[in-house]
């Protein structure tokens, strides 16, 4: 039975969460990546970031649903969801704009838990960690080649 580490990438591209913006973008079009493990100071994984974040960097703010009785005003959404966004809309940094505590995989999970993970929890980074340490990512690329090697 195949596992994480039979099918993960060992050469991972990680960025900082202090990498502005910018360099991210371009380092997503130089190295032809969608998405990346970010690290701390100690190296530590703190989030995925991926295009769909520098994307969410160019939307256009939406204001939160209210709806009027009398004179009190009632807000649909969660006051923190759009404080939330404008801080993801206005970040200058990796930090700012990255998945905070993202989900990851041991070496031993089988290639049947990461292929669920992505799938329910639509991941399509997936890091590997063991003893508190990033040692590979998986993308859906990797996974579609097992099923192709294993024919």
């Amino acid at each position: 039975m195949l596992t994480a580490k039979d099918i993960m990438n060992t050469q991972v591209i990680t960025v900082h969460e202090q990498q502005s913006v910018r360099e991210l973008a371009e380092l997503f079009l130089d190295k032809h990546i969608s998405g990346a493990p970010v690290i701390n100071d100690q190296g530590q994984l703190v989030g995925i970031v991926t295009q769909n974040d520098l994307i969410f960097t160019n939307k256009r703010l939406h204001l939160p649903r209210t709806i009027a009785i009398l004179d009190a005003f009632f807000f649909l959404d969660k006051p923190e969801k759009m404080e939330k966004e404008m801080q993801k809309i206005a970040g200058a940094r990796v930090g700012d704009i990255c998945s905070k505590n993202p989900v990851t995989v041991s070496p031993v999970s089988t290639l049947e838990e990461v292929a669920t993970i992505m799938s329910e929890q639509h991941v399509h980074t997936l890091p590997v960690v063991e003893a508190g340490h990033l040692v590979g990512v998986i993308g859906k690329t990797d996974i579609i080649r097992s099923m192709v090697q294993r024919s």
